[in-house]
């Protein structure tokens, strides 16, 4: 059974703190959690591509990685039912690929990527007809929150006065 709009709330504040830890590392905040049908968080991640030179490594994916470790399967499923993934922005076509693949019932982001969101923004991956898994996608909680987190990040590495060595 999903969450309720408050629990997914109280969890997507669990994915901003991801992103803010992000940040604070000098990557792109963007923050992920996993959570199971019982209400346990199961995985956590933040972008870490800068910090371990992997390409792979965006916070849905690193989320993804702890929550299988944790529950010792790549498909991300409890005998109580499927997982949620709560994440700060909309996932690009890699992480839509890897959320089918480990079969989430569920995915919350707050805000769109316009230049490479892959959940309606640019592509759609997520729930297509020639595909055999179904993910419920939600979005928009607090998506004017991240956006705006995103929009400063990228206003402050612009600027050469604000601008530190990655």
């Amino acid at each position: 059974m999903p969450f309720s709009p408050e629990q997914d709330e109280e969890f997507m504040r669990f994915a901003i703190a991801e992103a803010h830890a992000a940040e604070a590392a000098g990557e792109v905040p963007v923050g992920a959690i996993i959570v199971a049908p019982s209400g346990t968080i199961v995985g956590r991640g933040n972008n870490l591509v800068l910090r371990s030179s992997d390409p792979t490594a965006h916070a849905e994916i690193v989320a993804m990685r702890a929550a299988g470790r944790a529950l010792n399967n790549y498909r991300l499923l409890t005998p109580e039912g499927g997982c949620t993934l709560y994440c700060t922005l909309e996932p690009c076509a890699m992480c839509a690929g890897a959320i089918l693949h480990a079969r989430l019932a569920r995915l919350v982001f707050a805000t769109r990527d316009p230049k490479a969101g892959a959940c309606g923004s640019v592509l759609n991956v997520m729930n297509h007809p020639a595909l055999n898994h179904r993910t419920e996608v939600v979005e928009g909680i607090f998506a004017e929150e991240c956006s705006t987190m995103l929009s400063n990040f990228f206003r402050a590495r612009r600027n050469p006065a604000t601008q530190t060595s990655l």
